[in-house]
């Protein structure tokens, strides 16, 4: 079969949707088949140093290759650009994630990833352009889709109940991680060439994601007050990692670090390059994750995985990935949060408990299954 993929999230810094589709095509190139896979992207790789870069971490076999469809914007690429061009130059299926192409040849297949649909419940959230946007082209995507891959079985109820689509036609494809990767040992040496190069402090609690108001970040710089008032835990810090100049930041995270007075207590090291990811975790004495609402939660696997204990949100999708391997708080209860950190940091029989119990959970997640999983799916439709 010829199978075209978007990969135009690649080099793009945008986290958890970037990691399923990077991780996708990597693994597929590591299966042998006789599948043609076009991997279309709207920046020519041969000018863009950090696109090359990634593409090249791929490892492609022969029978992958790279398209660059140039257009000036997003809108036009879905919808002239990218379908001008599979006219011309027709594939069995295309795989992209939220929004589908405007239009797309007849017999073409049209496989759709769905990561979460939290802008339904959050619209206050994101900008009311965006919103509108998801709300007019969601619908019709997933009813252009042959397939729609949900990325855990609460995203795939949620799409079936919200939007009224046929289970059948929805396919709950797990997130995975890279549990070698994640999980070998480190050099002390190599932890504190990272510690100096994030400027990280000796002992911290760490975050990494977007920084988004839905991930609900403010709950833990609370819990940070907490700790060090109630539990008089003055020598830990909280390390928030990820973009703070990206799209739809959350205000209120400078709000309650300037109310509290807790400027010196949370560092931001900013974007963490993907191969020092392991190292950050490793650093970490506790990893937090207190989001609203999920898809999935990859960085809860990736802590796990790299012996880091968690604690996080009592939401549904989490406790589904999760299992009994993490400490679940309300995620409005900045109370709760420090109780169980604390525990984390003070109870060295319970934080070896989580750690041995993240590690099971982690180890059945890959990346290898996912692409598996997804290449049968292909295969299905062909």
């Amino acid at each position: 079969m010829r199978i075209g993929i978007d990969i135009r999230l690649i080099s793009k810094k945008r986290t958890g949707d970037e990691t399923v589709f990077f991780n996708l095509v990597k693994n597929l190139a590591e299966i042998k088949s006789n599948n043609q896979y076009f991997l279309f992207t709207d920046r020519n790789p041969e000018k863009n140093r950090e696109l090359k870069a990634e593409i090249d971490k791929l490892k492609l076999t022969d029978n992958f290759r790279v398209i660059f469809i140039n257009s000036p914007s997003r809108f036009w690429w879905n919808l002239w650009a990218l379908p001008n061009y599979l006219k011309k130059n027709p594939v069995d299926i295309f795989h992209t994630q939220y929004i589908a192409p405007f239009w797309l040849p007849k017999k073409m297949k049209l496989v759709l990833t769905i990561h979460d649909i939290s802008f339904n419940f959050f619209p206050q959230f994101i900008k009311k352009s965006d919103f509108l946007f998801l709300k007019t082209l969601i619908p019709r995507s997933l009813k252009m889709a042959t397939k729609i891959i949900a990325v855990s079985d609460f995203t795939k109820k949620e799409i079936e109940k919200y939007y009224h689509i046929p289970a059948e036609k929805i396919a709950a494809i797990h997130n995975g991680v890279d549990f070698e990767l994640f999980n070998k040992n480190i050099a002390r040496e190599k932890l504190e060439e990272i510690r100096k190069k994030y400027s990280l402090p000796e002992k911290f609690i760490l975050y990494i994601g977007t920084l988004q108001p839905r991930k609900n970040i403010p709950v833990v710089i609370e819990a940070l007050k907490i700790l060090r008032e109630k539990y008089n835990l003055q020598d830990i810090k909280l390390v928030i990692a990820g973009n703070r100049k990206a799209h739809n930041f959350d205000p209120k995270i400078d709000e309650v670090i300037e109310n509290y007075n807790l400027q010196k207590s949370v560092i931001f090291p900013g974007w963490i390059d993907e191969e020092d990811k392991p190292a950050l975790y490793k650093l970490a004495r506790c990893f937090v994750f207190p989001s609203l609402y999920e898809g999935f939660g990859i960085p809860v696997i990736e802590a796990m995985a790299a012996g880091t204990p968690v604690v996080c949100s009592n939401i549904p999708v989490l406790g589904e990935i999760g299992k009994n391997a993490a400490l679940f708080c309300d995620p409005k209860n900045s109370c709760e949060f420090a109780e169980n950190i604390s525990k984390i940091l003070t109870d060295e029989n319970l934080r070896n408990n989580f750690i041995e119990k993240g590690a099971e959970i982690a180890k059945k997640y890959s990346w290898q299954k996912n692409a598996e999983k997804t290449l049968a799916i292909y295969e299905s439709l062909g």
